[in-house]
């Protein structure tokens, strides 16, 4: 298979994010061992170093460990990680932005925080 990435962002990053993703949403558990280099560069269709680099990125940060012989497992508290760097992300890449645009405008916070209660009240 091969898989199509985005040619703006690095292939290892875009990896170590699937990765990610496929902790947060529930794919891949605590503890679980996940594919090995090999079996990701086949997947993927891509260079080993290329998933090793993934590896190691995702090892950095704590949210793999490897396991000498035997492989690379989630760790236990990475979901909680990187549901805490996601929300990180979302208040500084997101909301931050939306309240310096709504005091240019001169639109209160008040405002804001009604009309996203009132779109809570719109979901399912």
């Amino acid at each position: 298979m091969n898989w199509v990435f985005d040619e703006n962002s690095p292939i290892y990053r875009q990896i170590a994010q699937m990765i990610k993703n496929e902790i947060l949403n529930g794919t891949l558990a605590p503890g679980s061992k996940i594919m090995s280099t090999n079996e990701y560069a086949t997947f993927y269709n891509v260079n080993p170093a290329t998933v090793q680099k993934a590896f190691r990125e995702l090892v950095e940060t704590g949210i793999l460990y490897k396991q000498r012989g035997i492989g690379m497992f989630v760790a236990e508290d990475a979901h909680e990680r990187m549901s805490f760097e996601f929300r990180t992300r979302f208040f500084t890449e997101v909301l931050d932005p939306i309240v310096d645009q709504a005091r240019q405008a001169g639109i209160p916070l008040e405002a804001v925080i009604r009309y996203l209660r009132s779109k809570e009240d719109e979901s399912p």
